[in-house]
């Protein structure tokens, strides 16, 4: 069966944002022990160390918005790497800020799990 890495990206990406957006704690399921986030100068080792960091971060409300997102086969293996864009509002400010998102998708079963997590904030 082949995957079209682009439709699995985009539903993972509209998945994954409107969880964080709505409840960020609940984002466990998509890590494993070995996954690893570097968000800015951050990097955090494994599930409960990466939702714990989400959880800390100094807001109540954000909504993501992507502008741009794009996929690739990762490997010969069915791993997918994306690359977002986008823009986030933070509780009610009215200036969005730029960010920059990359994951690494494994494939676990019928679904995929988060190997690698980089966050950035982009500056100009």
């Amino acid at each position: 069966m082949s995957v079209d890495f682009n439709t699995v990206a985009k539903e993972f990406c509209n998945f994954y944002y409107q969880q964080f957006d709505s409840d960020r704690s609940q984002l466990g399921n998509l890590y494993r022990d070995q996954s690893m986030l570097t968000f800015e100068t951050s990097q955090l080792q494994g599930a409960k160390s990466i939702v714990e960091k989400l959880v800390e971060l100094p807001f109540q409300k954000v909504a993501h918005r992507i502008s741009t997102l794009d996929a690739q086969p990762g490997s010969p293996s069915g791993d997918i790497l994306v690359m977002v864009t986008g823009e986030l509002l933070i509780d009610d400010e009215q200036n969005p800020q730029r960010y920059s998102q990359v994951f690494h998708l494994i494939p676990d079963g019928n679904s995929y799990y988060v190997f690698n997590d980089i966050f950035r904030l982009n500056y100009s």
